[in-house]
């Protein structure tokens, strides 16, 4: 790097510190040398550059006010070139260097000051070099590492190798992807993901507790999928450090576009492993080999497990809720199938008993994803186990249908079976998908066409009053209308259904109705 200290190391300037300036100064980076004989050098003179001069200003301004000018523009020294008729430099312009923590050097009269600006080129040369160097090298470094499969840890050792830096891969989920001398809680990798989503992402990103980190993104095209996050302020780094964690960052982007790819692959393969249970004989020859693929053993006892955000069908599921559920069950041990659909994430497991049976570690697996997520409740429906692959279908329908009824509760636990959410669904669930469309279509046929072609509101109403458990009052209150509105909307359903809701067999079927056409 192009110093002060660097031209003084250079014994053919025969350069003589008269005044060091402050602590380090003479160590600062130096950006050029520029000749000036100007009494006001300012506006020609750039930061961080070294005025060149033989004091030919002397007899039109004074040391101090020149000084003065260069301390105003930025510059990083003086070299005073000694010439025959003064073969000192001057005590007044050392004072004056010496207050504003100036550094001043003398050159002798032997040495022309373009020797000085062929130094300083040449040192520059030697740095862009190095430079280069360093970048090649460090590619091959990284090529290698990711060849060899060490993923973005093995990356991050590359640089650490290089620049003792704390670093950290944090994608746009807050997961933390790698580390390298950076402990990050979960907190700090949630700041680093919400400040991923920033147009455009910022240079700094405070992860809380008085850190702040350098943030480089990871994923040149389009959004960032990850940064890799520098445990110190973008001012604390050199520019060495800084190209170095650029170049490296494009490196990621590779492997973390090969992570996704694999991730995409295997979530594929398990929607495709659920099709095939849903299918029943028709493929369910094709189930074993799927679960080994995954590392559960198709031949012993497998639960099925469903969770979801609590709430409408819109928020049910969010991205990377299946990366969140994958984590967890690693963690415990328990290798799994999971899938991600727009309602639910459902997992195949291995079942086992005690704390790594699906009823003990629900509540876990709940709290945990709903964290990740920031705190919205999750719910999660189990069933009951099977002894092999082929009975997976009974629990993966129970599982998702208790799933979706927690998802409509206001309250109650997290986590809940099949068997335990009402004789009325074991009843349902007896008859096959064609018999529950039929008689739902029966019942609610004639609603749903008023509805259509009047655009009104009967079938919600009726589900609004039955959810109320046909308190009139309540039930007007939650639909905002009057309790006679109320009611004549309930003699149209009367009407066309030939129910009345005010029977407790009437309410039955249309209760079973409702929930049949949820359940297809």
């Amino acid at each position: 790097m192009l110093t002060l200290a660097a031209l003084v190391a250079d014994p053919d300037l025969e350069l003589r510190v008269v005044v060091p300036g402050r602590d380090g100064a003479l160590a600062g980076q130096v950006l050029w040398v520029h000749n000036t004989e100007l009494p006001d050098p300012g506006p020609y003179v750039r930061e961080h550059e070294v005025v060149l001069t033989n004091g030919l200003w002397l007899d039109r301004t004074g040391p101090a006010d020149f000084v003065a000018r260069v301390v105003r523009a930025g510059a990083a020294g003086i070299i005073f070139g000694l010439r025959v008729e003064q073969r000192d430099t001057p005590p007044a312009l050392a004072e004056a260097c010496r207050e504003a923590g100036v550094p001043l050097l003398e050159i002798s009269v032997a040495v022309p000051f373009t020797a000085v600006t062929r130094a300083a080129a040449a040192i520059q040369a030697a740095d862009r070099q190095n430079a280069l160097m360093s970048l090649v090298r460090r590619g091959d470094e990284l090529t290698s590492a990711l060849s060899k499969g060490a993923g973005a840890s093995g990356v991050l050792e590359v640089l650490r190798r290089e620049h003792e830096l704390p670093l950290a891969v944090v994608d746009r989920m807050g997961r933390e992807l790698a580390s390298a001398g950076a402990g990050l809680d979960a907190g700090q990798t949630r700041a680093a993901a919400e400040a991923l989503t920033r147009r455009p992402p910022p240079l700094e990103a405070d992860l809380g507790a008085g850190t702040r980190a350098a943030l480089y993104p990871v994923g040149a095209i389009g959004d960032a999928d990850a940064a890799l996050l520098c445990l110190r302020p973008v001012a604390e780094l050199t520019r060495d450090e800084r190209d170095a964690l650029e170049q490296t960052a494009r490196y990621l982007s590779l492997e973390v576009a090969r992570h996704q790819a694999v991730q995409a692959i295997e979530m594929r393969f398990a929607v495709e492993l659920l099709d095939m249970v849903l299918s029943g004989a028709q493929r369910v020859a094709e189930v074993p080999g799927r679960l080994r693929a995954f590392g559960v053993d198709p031949d012993g006892p497998l639960a099925v497990i469903a969770l979801a955000f609590a709430g409408d069908d819109a928020t049910a599921t969010l991205p990377g809720m299946a990366e969140a559920v994958t984590d967890f069950l690693l963690a415990d041990g328990l290798p799994a199938v999971v899938a991600a659909g727009s309602r639910d994430v459902v997992a195949v497991l291995p079942f086992r008993s005690g704390r790594q049976s699906p009823a003990a570690f629900a509540p876990r697996l709940a709290a945990a994803v709903s964290h990740r997520f920031s705190g919205g409740r999750v719910v999660v429906g189990l069933a009951d186990p099977v002894p092999g692959a082929a009975g997976l279908r009974e629990p993966l329908s129970r599982s998702r249908e208790a799933c979706r009824v927690l998802r409509g509760r206001r309250g109650g636990p997290v986590a809940a079976s099949f068997a335990e959410l009402g004789s009325y669904r074991l009843l349902l669930e007896s008859h096959d998908e064609q018999w529950r469309h039929t008689f739902a279509d029966v019942l609610l046929g004639p609603l749903r066409e008023h509805d259509r072609v009047r655009d009104g509101d009967l079938e919600t109403t009726l589900r609004a009053f039955l959810d109320h458990d046909g308190q009139w009052a309540a039930t007007a209150a939650a639909l905002f209308v009057h309790v006679n509105t109320l009611r004549n909307r309930l003699a149209k359903v009367t009407e066309l259904t030939g129910r009345d809701v005010g029977r407790t067999a009437d309410r039955v079927d249309l209760f079973l109705a409702l929930e049949a056409a949820q359940s297809g």
